[in-house]
C-alpha cells in the first residue's frame, strides 16, 4: 500500500488537473494532426520531463512554499504575463501568419525541436507548482500524503504517468477523427487563445481576491 497509494494519487490528481483542454494538450493534438503521432509523442515526452521536475520541486518544498504566499503570488504574476502574451499571439499574430502562408507547405518540425517545444511550454506553465503544493499539503493533513523521500518520488512518477497518459489520449483521439477536424484546424489558434485568455482571467480574479 505504501507503494501503490502514492502512484495512484499521482495518476489521479495529475489526470484531474490537465484533463480539460489546455495549451499543452491542444498543442500535442495539433502536432499529432500535422506531423504524426510519433512527433506528438516526442512533444509529450518533453512536456512530461519538465512536469517531473516541477512536481518534485513543488512537493519537496510544499511546506515552505505554502507558508510563503508571497512566492505563490510571484508565480501567479509571472504566469499571468506569459499567458496574456500567448493570448495576444494566438488571437492576432498567429492568425495573420497563417493567412500569409496558406499556400506554403508545412514542414514537420524535428524530433529534437518537438521535444524542446514540449519542455518549453511545460516550463512556461507555472500553475502545476502551486497546484501540487496545495494538493500535497491538503492530503498530508488527512494522512494520505507523507513527506518522505520514497513517497514523494513515487507520487511524482505517478504524476508523470498520469500526465503523459492524458497527452497521449488527446493525440490519439484527434488523430482518429482527423477527417472531421477541418474546422478544428482552421480555428485552433482561437481555441488555444481562448484557453490562455481564460487562464489569465482566472488568475487575475484570484489575485484580486487574495489582496
Amino acid at each position: 500500500m505504501e507503494i501503490i497509494l502514492p502512484l495512484i494519487l499521482g495518476i489521479v490528481i495529475s489526470a484531474a488537473g490537465i484533463a480539460l483542454p489546455g495549451l499543452i494538450n491542444m498543442t500535442a493534438a495539433k502536432i499529432g494532426l500535422k506531423e504524426g503521432r510519433q512527433r506528438a509523442v516526442i512533444f509529450a515526452l518533453g512536456a512530461t520531463t519538465v512536469v517531473f521536475f516541477q512536481t518534485y520541486i513543488a512537493v519537496s518544498f510544499a511546506k515552505f512554499i505554502n507558508s510563503r504566499p508571497d512566492i505563490i503570488y510571484i508565480l501567479e504574476e509571472a504566469g499571468l504575463i506569459i499567458f496574456a502574451s500567448l493570448t495576444i499571439f494566438f488571437f492576432f499574430i498567429a492568425k495573420k501568419k497563417k493567412k500569409k502562408k496558406d499556400k506554403e507547405v508545412v514542414k514537420p518540425g524535428s524530433r529534437t525541436g518537438n521535444f524542446f517545444l514540449g519542455a518549453l511550454l511545460s516550463a512556461l506553465n507555472f500553475f502545476p507548482i502551486p497546484y501540487y503544493v496545495f494538493v500535497s499539503v491538503s492530503l498530508s493533513k488527512h494522512s494520505y500524503f507523507y513527506f518522505t523521500p520514497l513517497f514523494i518520488f513515487l507520487f511524482v512518477i505517478g504524476v508523470v504517468a498520469g500526465s503523459f497518459s492524458v497527452f497521449y489520449l488527446y493525440i490519439v483521439f484527434f488523430k482518429k477523427v482527423e477527417h472531421k477536424t477541418d474546422f478544428f484546424m482552421e480555428n485552433i489558434n482561437y481555441l488555444l487563445g481562448s484557453v490562455t485568455g481564460l487562464i489569465s482571467i482566472i488568475t487575475i480574479i484570484k489575485m484580486i481576491r487574495n489582496h
